[in-house]
């Protein structure tokens, strides 16, 4: 992997940005679900698709919190440079990136592939602690620490 200059300051923004469009996204999807069930006749020939849509509402909402949770979470993240392995450090290794903040998952920035995970998630709570140069397996893949941001 080609050693390139991370500004991670714009990765926590851009981590930021995707939380906030994922709950704007789904705010206006839950009103559109909401206003379409509204508009269902009131007889009991279509109660069966009120109350599908009524589930789906449900777990719309629980969708919502949890991306609300994320966001709550990811302002926890303070965007210091880190020399070991913490909330809110960058990792780089020999075969990937993560960003130690939420649980979000696969991202692309700047045409690179990152990971942001949860401090709680096993490969975190691996790393945790860990400076450049140290190693450690996980699922039987062998990575070493290239660079801690």
């Amino acid at each position: 992997m080609e050693k390139t200059v991370f500004e991670k300051n714009n990765i926590r923004n851009y981590v930021k940005t995707v939380i906030l469009e994922k709950i704007e996204k789904l705010k206006n999807f839950i009103e559109f679900t909401l206003e379409a069930s509204r508009d269902i006749k009131k007889t009991p020939k279509y109660d069966s698709m009120r109350e599908e849509m009524q589930e789906e509402i449900y777990q719309m909402q629980k969708q919502f919190a949890a991306l609300n949770e994320l966001k709550q979470n990811m302002a926890k993240v303070l965007p210091a440079a880190t020399t070991r392995v913490q909330l809110g450090s960058l990792v780089i290794t020999n075969k990937a990136r993560f960003y130690i903040s939420v649980s979000l998952g696969e991202f692309f920035f700047e045409g690179d592939r990152f990971y942001a995970i949860s401090p709680e998630s096993p490969m975190a709570k691996k790393m945790m602690g860990m400076k450049p140069g140290e190693e450690f397996t996980l699922n039987k893949i062998h990575q070493q620490i290239v660079e801690v941001l």
